[in-house]
């Protein structure tokens, strides 16, 4: 049930969502400043009956009016560009997973010593137990604390690889590779879906990614192989 205390943003799950929750929270408060303050400016020009000549021709007032917009800018702009550049990056990745989107579905391929490949196709109603349009058959399973690469690209038509708690993104267009860097902070299930309307089934290709310590991590890539 909502209430009055349960109106935040979601919990953040990587590095990259706490810097966006951040930025966010600094750029709130610059709204509600301008807001607060245009609002009381209106307030007081309303109830005052008389007027002054001289400022319709004030540089002071248009220089203070353009200077103020352009700080208040440069103030956001800066931890944009900073967390930008931070999602970009990619630092010394220690596991490199490929995904694909298909129509209808995400398929997962690791690399980095011998293949690993897999489909992960959502769980039918009838044959579920736990969470319902959003459970997989595959899960994606990776350690927590390292430092990870995703390559991201489709088959078909244009996906949207995205899992919310991680502040994590990015489109899967056919016929390019685009990149990004995860790191996920604690161990548990997380949960996205496919951010781009790709078709019918859109609404049917979810993404579960398990975070587990890096031993569990191991015997999940024996018992795979």
């Amino acid at each position: 049930m909502a209430s009055w205390m349960k109106f935040n943003m979601i919990n953040s799950a990587s590095p990259t969502m706490e810097q966006l929750l951040t930025f966010h929270d600094h750029t709130m408060m610059i709204l509600l400043s301008i807001t607060m303050m245009v609002t009381i400016m209106m307030s007081t020009m309303m109830k005052n009956k008389m007027s002054n000549n001289l400022l319709n021709e004030s540089q002071t007032m248009e220089t203070i009016w353009t200077t103020m917009p352009a700080i208040i800018l440069i103030f956001i702009a800066i931890p944009s560009i900073k967390i930008l550049y931070m999602m970009e990056e990619i630092i010394n990745p220690s596991i490199t997973i490929k995904t694909m989107g298909h129509q209808w579905y995400w398929s997962y391929e690791y690399s980095d010593s011998k293949k690993l490949e897999f489909e992960s196709y959502m769980k039918p109603v009838e044959n579920l137990n736990s969470f319902r349009l959003i459970e997989t058959d595959n899960r994606m399973t990776v350690p927590f604390m390292t430092q990870m690469r995703l390559i991201i690209s489709s088959s078909d038509v244009i996906h949207s690889w995205t899992i919310p708690s991680m502040g994590v993104k990015m489109d899967a267009v056919p016929g390019r590779l685009n990149q990004i860097s995860l790191m996920i902070k604690n161990t548990g299930l997380f949960f996205g879906q496919c951010s781009e309307i790709c078709g019918m089934n859109h609404s049917f290709m979810p993404i579960t990614l398990e975070s587990v310590n890096m031993k569990t991590f191991i015997e999940w890539m024996k018992s795979k192989k």
